[in-house]
């Protein structure tokens, strides 16, 4: 079956690569290949047939500081690189310079799988990248003034401190510092999420389907301030009255602002509902956190309603999306897409419900979930891998 639209099969044939062209192509790429690969090390290890892991490192922290600053970081940094230039009308890397970006992401990435290399090595290699990313970034949001985006460069520059608690326990440098960096990691990018779906997802169910989305200013105020509030909570009193309070305000605040985003003709439009639903995590998370506070529910359910269902669902639809757009595609993805976002949630739905209704099939859930998300994300790049290295179809420029 082909994978291609109506429109590519018409278009002359594309000549050339361009993978550095702009910033989604290389990280968005980038970043569908760390899902599969850092997933399927995860489970081999898990289920033993990777005995002794090849790094030095605890596997567990490894596979949260992966899937943070491996998979995550290289969604956000190909997201916000595109997305500037959009804002601002100003250039932002391509060519050379954007692929020494992408290599200091991929060093980073390399340093903890080889064997022997001085862990102050390894430690500059792996911070390097979102500085870096944040002054690029800073560059053209400054000299276009838009005050409404100078907190972008500055939760880089809060997840480059997130990622040195991780690193700094992984390397041994410390003892206690990576339970802190990855709950601010993760709150951080929930953050960025929820910044950002706030523009993009009404907008586009708006630009699909027409209409103008319900919006109350005091909600949009108090979603971003809840994801701080909760986090807050999380990192100095994880089980206290305070953080289930604060927790159980911030599902009920991003609730009511989903509400008012949906229309009952988004269910017949994929690259619509991935998103509404990866929103939907974010609330998910927000209440069993809440729960998780008050000691009705295990922390690793909250973490992973964030990381798989909210982080995997929303960067999955949003790569889907935005790729298209970027390469003068319609916005219709190749029918199989639909599979890989139906996946994605099931994902969520087997590593967060499966395990919270039935715990006892912990580690059924525990490798079907993982399956899942290889799926989803091997759909991703069989669909969208020519797509990111292929000039646009309409002949522009990116």
């Amino acid at each position: 079956m082909s994978l291609l639209t109506l429109e590519e099969r018409r278009a002359p044939a594309l000549k050339g690569w361009v993978p550095f062209a702009l910033g989604f192509r290389p990280f968005f790429l980038g970043a569908g290949i760390a899902a599969l690969l850092l997933m399927a090390l995860w489970l081999l290890w898990l289920w033993g047939v990777l005995a002794t892991p090849a790094w030095d490192y605890p596997p567990l922290l490894w596979h949260a500081h992966e899937m943070l600053f491996g998979f995550g970081a290289a969604v956000i940094a190909g997201f916000l690189l595109t997305a500037a230039r959009n804002w601002t009308g100003l250039p932002t890397p391509q060519g050379i310079p954007l692929a020494l970006l992408f290599g200091l992401w991929f060093l980073g990435r390399v340093a903890f799988l080889l064997p022997g290399l001085p862990p102050a090595l390894v430690l500059a290699l792996d911070l390097a990248f979102l500085p870096a990313v944040a002054v690029v970034l800073a560059g053209p949001i400054l000299r276009a003034r838009q005050a409404r985006n100078y907190a972008f460069p500055v939760i880089l520059g809060a997840l480059t401190v997130a990622a040195a608690l991780m690193d700094l326990q992984m390397l041994g440098y410390t003892q206690a510092t990576a339970a802190a960096g990855t709950t601010l990691a993760v709150y951080l990018i929930v953050l960025m999420m929820v910044m950002m779906g706030g523009r993009v997802i009404p907008f586009f169910t708006d630009a699909r389907l027409g209409g103008k989305a319900r919006r109350w200013q005091a909600v949009e105020g108090l979603a971003p301030a809840s994801v701080a509030a909760v986090a807050g909570g999380v990192l100095l009193a994880p089980h206290s009255l305070y953080t289930t309070l604060a927790a159980a305000a911030a599902a009920a605040i991003n609730l009511l602002r989903l509400a008012g985003w949906q229309r009952r003709a988004l269910w017949r439009v994929p690259l619509l509902w991935v998103l509404h639903l990866g929103y939907a995590w974010i609330v998910l998370g927000f209440a069993l956190t809440a729960l998780v506070a008050a000691g009705k529910a295990p922390a690793s359910l909250a973490l992973h309603a964030y990381t798989v269902g909210a982080i995997g669902g929303l960067t999955l639809g949003m790569m889907a999306r935005v790729s298209l757009g970027h390469t003068g595609r319609p916005l219709a993805p190749a029918r199989i897409m639909t599979a890989a976002f139906a996946a994605i949630n099931a994902a969520a739905l087997l590593r967060v419900v499966l395990p919270l209704l039935w715990p006892a099939h912990y580690s059924t859930a525990l490798l079907m979930g993982g399956l899942a998300w290889l799926l989803a994300f091997a759909v991703f790049l069989a669909v969208y891998f020519p797509i990111l290295l292929r000039p646009r179809l309409d002949g522009k420029p990116d």
